[in-house]
């Protein structure tokens, strides 16, 4: 288990909020023990939670190209026949994870393969379980197709308190499976959309985890 780039400024900031409010405690109320220890301890407890959001734990992928990973640690909150309009603009089986601010918001690659498009979106910051925040909040867009020419998009999605979302890859860039593509802070959803015929292997409610759980089997 490490700590993840992303929360260095997140960690330098809760260190620095910390370190003042003791010492303005310390000089303004020095006999106010209960207040201190209140103090002490809702440090400690924000101090954690910061730690644990940031944290980057390690993982052994099992790699393999007809299977499709899932790309974040959360809750399935969607499995449904829909169509895509953006860039595949055909029909596809969605399936969502919601991200609660508990869980790792490292996002990894669903398959391996060369990034045919990306793009990113500014927009709302809807709740992210809304129905309309796959199309109306801030969000990017990824296309990866694999070596047996098979497609596959999806979304890091923006909600109401995540209003920061991190991509590390490009169009053209060549991505291996399970590796990390983003991240996203504070609650978020990432969508993806497979293709029909995909034999899914998790159910809606479904406590799953980037880069380990299979979400789909891609068909032949």
């Amino acid at each position: 288990m490490t700590f993840h780039k992303e929360g260095y400024t997140s960690l330098a900031l809760c260190i620095l909020f910390i370190f003042v409010l003791n010492a303005a405690i310390q000089f303004y109320f020095p006999q106010a023990i209960i207040i201190k220890w209140i103090i002490y301890i809702l440090s400690f407890a924000l101090f954690v939670i910061i730690v644990q959001f940031f944290r980057s734990p390690f993982l052994e992928v099992a790699r393999n190209e007809k299977i499709v990973l899932c790309p974040a640690d959360g809750k399935v909150v969607v499995i449904e026949e829909t169509v895509e309009t953006e860039f595949l603009k055909d029909k596809r089986i969605q399936i969502s994870v919601f991200m609660s601010p508990i869980n790792v918001h490292i996002n990894r690659n669903p398959i391996g393969g060369v990034i045919k498009y990306f793009k990113y979106h500014p927009g709302k910051y809807l709740v992210a379980w809304h129905p309309k925040s796959s199309t109306e909040n801030e969000r990017t867009t990824i296309v990866t197709e694999n070596s047996a020419g098979t497609a596959i998009l999806f979304r890091q999605i923006a909600g109401a308190l995540a209003r920061r979302i991190v991509w590390y890859v490009k169009e053209g860039d060549i991505v291996e499976q399970g590796e990390q593509f983003g991240f996203i802070k504070f609650g978020s959803r990432v969508d993806i959309f497979l293709p029909l015929g995909s034999k899914i292997n998790v159910e809606l409610g479904e406590v799953v985890k980037g880069g380990v759980t299979i979400l789909a089997e891609l068909p032949a």
